[in-house]
């Protein structure tokens, strides 16, 4: 198994890389996370994956070690290959996936193209615990600003606007106040909205 490869970044773009280490060029498969992640220097370190199959070795390159973890627990979910592992860590960040799956946010796994619901609930039924454990989250401080963001932002539709915006909004509130009520982040959303 690679698990990691460093070298020199010879191309770049937004799906893969190529990695010169030692004058072999690897081609490396990423995601638009990672890909935001890799600086525009020549040296570079990514964590890898090679995925074996009958009829190809596939690399997967991730700029963290977290990143890479996700990636196997969610091809470890039947449904779930390596594209759409890939598809789901460039939609959300790997934060995001974690917390998504401890918090059982069913719409917000569903929100990555090509996640059906019950392919969400899949993913949620078999790596919960998981999740839990390997990252030691505490599932109760998850919830309450899970059902307060889920709250606020229903009302926000309620009243009209735009789901993805009053979500951003939503978002940017609950990261400098996270233990705020529904009804102040409804209020501070209505301001910037």
């Amino acid at each position: 198994m690679i698990t990691h490869l460093e070298g020199k970044l010879v191309e770049k773009n937004p799906t893969d890389i190529v990695l010169d280490c030692n004058g072999v060029g690897y081609s490396i498969n990423i995601s638009l996370h990672t890909f935001s992640e890799i600086p525009d220097k020549e040296h570079l370190k990514l964590y890898t994956y090679l995925q074996v199959r009958e009829d190809s070795h596939t690399l997967y390159g991730f700029s963290t070690k977290t990143e890479r973890e996700i990636f196997k627990l969610l091809i470890s979910v039947s449904g779930i290959g390596a594209n759409t592992a890939r598809t789901m860590l460039s939609s959300l960040t790997p934060q995001q996936v974690k917390e998504g799956i401890a918090g059982e946010d069913v719409a917000l796994i569903q929100s990555v193209k090509g996640i059906g619901a019950k392919t969400a609930q899949r993913v949620i039924l078999d790596l919960k615990d998981k999740v839990l454990k390997v990252y030691g989250i505490d599932e109760l401080s998850l919830i309450p600003n899970n059902t307060n963001k889920d709250e606020a932002l229903s009302a926000l539709e309620v009243l009209g606007f735009n789901k993805k915006l009053a979500e951003k909004a939503i978002d940017k509130i609950l990261k400098s106040q996270p233990d705020a009520s529904v009804e102040q982040i409804i209020k501070d959303a209505l301001k910037n909205l």
